[in-house]
């Protein structure tokens, strides 16, 4: 397997289960409450580290016992959190409403940031670093990364240059209408000449990829949704699972989005035993 790096954020999210849909202005009961690991960094590497691969974390964590949670968690998962800053005040914490439906609502809470772009990923060595952040002053220590592991990168952030990276993958929900026109040209733009593929998720249309000449869609499998929370993520981890393994388009978005499937059929992030299953 792979060493893959992940660059992200980590949160402890405090899951509430409600009984009726979200609505302005109603009281709402609530099915059950706990805390869960959470943010687009541990929703990312957790799978990835289930699937085999060797998963170093670059995050952010605050100076509290929140911080101490979070860590002992992700050690749990098997995931390497030596590249984990600890930066004064507390760490990212989220309320999740979970409707009956299994519509997701994230209020954050807390949210923990370094004072500047994580140098320390220049010094890591990794077959694949994978980047899920909005923070704009990446562009320098991506382009340098790219040039000997292949970049992975969310988007937004839609800036000009702000992603150089080989693959982008972004929400249909996420993206404007001018991106979704021409998502190879407009990554280009975001991107680079590095760029190799543009990768839409469209929830339970399932996801296309667009190429310099190439176009190929996947539909999802039908589930019936428990919790839609991480999905984005999990997908994420099973496109740069599959890419690592040097699969052709149209196998990694297959596998991508049986990844994201098995996410929304399940309370967070899978387990390594159904990871394991979809192997």
């Amino acid at each position: 397997m792979a060493r893959i790096v992940v660059v992200g954020s980590v949160a402890q999210d405090d899951v509430v289960a409600l009984r009726q849909p979200l609505s302005a202005g109603r009281h709402l009961d609530a099915t059950g409450r706990k805390l869960r690991l959470g943010g687009g960094g541990a929703n990312t590497a957790i799978p990835l580290s289930h699937a085999g691969h060797e998963v170093v974390l670059v995050a952010p964590v605050g100076a509290d016992a929140v911080a101490e949670w979070l860590l002992a968690r992700l050690q749990a998962a098997t995931v390497d959190v030596s590249a984990v800053a600890r930066v004064p005040g507390g760490s990212t914490r989220s309320l999740v409403l979970v409707d009956p439906g299994g519509e997701r609502t994230i209020v954050n809470l807390e949210r923990c940031r370094e004072a500047g772009p994580p140098l320390r990923l220049s010094l890591i060595e990794a077959d694949a670093v994978y980047v899920r952040s909005r923070d704009l002053d990446l562009a320098g220590l991506l382009a340098e990364v790219a040039e000997r592991s292949l970049v992975v990168a969310h988007v937004p952030p839609l800036d000009q240059g702000s992603r150089p990276a080989h693959v982008l993958v972004g929400s249909e929900s996420d993206l404007p209408p001018e991106f979704l026109d021409d998502p190879w040209s407009a990554g280009r733009a975001i991107a680079g000449e590095g760029l190799r593929l543009v990768v839409v998720t469209r929830g339970p249309r399932g996801a296309e990829a667009f190429g310099a000449s190439e176009r190929v869609a996947v539909p999802a499998a039908a589930v019936a949704v428990v919790d839609s929370t991480a999905a984005g993520d999990v997908f994420a981890a099973g496109l740069v699972h599959a890419l690592v393994l040097g699969r052709p388009t149209r196998a990694a978005l297959e596998t991508a989005t049986a990844w994201g499937a098995a996410t929304v059929a399940c309370p967070g992030v899978p387990s390594r035993e159904t990871i394991e299953g979809l192997l």
